[in-house]
């Protein structure tokens, strides 16, 4: 079982990304995302950076993979999003259908876990296509991803979100931007100022949700470490860790030693509650509310 980072999904300055991943290229990750998946008008990095960056990692021994932006608003979104497939040098994750029409046969892709692929037909269109890689969609139960492993087309890979706020709507509106009354085309980068997100809570002080730019995010950080024995037994072929702006190393390190133990570790989520922007939950992975927290001990 591989350890994927996913893409970053936030907005830092530009020599805080380039710090961050050359700290990220002496972790244990074998798979890295690359790229802005989420806003155009984020521009710390341009794409030859991201390049420079997937080059880094090649050299390290790792995959780097590009991926796409999830929602295209305009004709420079579409070109962007043209130029990275255009691209050959490396893998690239499509995350719209936009992508996967440039992509398909032509070369071999991963198929982003904003495709909501939840049934064996869908999986085996998108296989045909070229998806050498799908990742599951967030909502997706336990028992649901294994019927559909049974029926999972030769040589694609599956991989699952295990760790990290989970991204659950995209918007043509800025949140941010409108929080701090601003216009989306003039919204002065706010989101930059939240390199982990923006909490937004109920009136009764709780974390709801998570506001980064036109992304809403869940407020809890899905954590599946206690699960890892349920994945590999599973056939899942890699775990996806979600950037924070803290931790990040020792987050690895944790499903690092999680993947390589012989039993799991009772005590390995607790004690990784320090590392943590806020709590953990793993609703999804069982059935539940997303936001709940099925501890290992009580369905062993």
């Amino acid at each position: 079982m591989k350890l994927a980072l996913g893409p970053l999904l936030y907005y830092w300055p530009r020599d805080t990304v380039f710090s961050f991943y050359q700290a990220m290229a002496e972790t244990a990750v074998d798979v890295v995302y690359l790229g802005e998946a989420v806003c155009s008008r984020r521009r710390e990095l341009r794409q030859r950076d991201w390049i420079d960056i997937a080059r880094m990692f090649k050299d390290a021994g790792k995959q780097p993979v590009l991926s796409t932006m999830v929602l295209l608003e305009s004709t420079a979104d579409v070109a962007a999003m043209h130029k990275i497939v255009r691209d050959k040098e490396f893998l690239v994750e499509a995350n719209d259908m936009g992508a996967v029409h440039n992509l398909a046969g032509q070369r071999p892709f991963v198929a982003g876990p904003q495709l909501n692929l939840f049934n064996p037909d869908a999986l085996a269109w998108m296989a045909g296509l070229g998806a050498c890689r799908w990742v599951m969609p967030l909502e997706m139960r336990q028992t649901d991803l294994a019927a559909l492993l049974q029926q999972r087309p030769a040589g694609l890979e599956t991989e699952v979100f295990a760790y990290g706020r989970m991204p659950l709507a995209f918007s043509a509106r800025c949140f941010t931007a409108r929080h701090y009354n601003r216009p989306k085309d003039d919204c002065g980068f706010a989101c930059i100022e939240h390199p982990d997100g923006q909490l937004l809570q109920t009136r009764e002080g709780e974390g709801f949700l998570v506001l980064n730019g036109i992304q809403t995010q869940s407020a809890r950080v899905h954590n599946l470490l206690q699960d890892v024995p349920a994945l590999r037994a599973l056939g899942v072929d890699l775990l996806r860790l979600s950037p924070q702006s803290q931790h990040m190393a020792e987050v690895i390190a944790a499903f690092d030693a999680a993947r390589h133990a012989a039993q799991p570790d009772p005590t390995a989520l607790e004690r990784m509650r320090a590392l943590m922007p806020a709590a953990p939950c793993n609703g999804y992975w069982h059935g539940k509310p997303g936001l709940d927290l099925i501890i290992e001990s009580a369905h062993a």
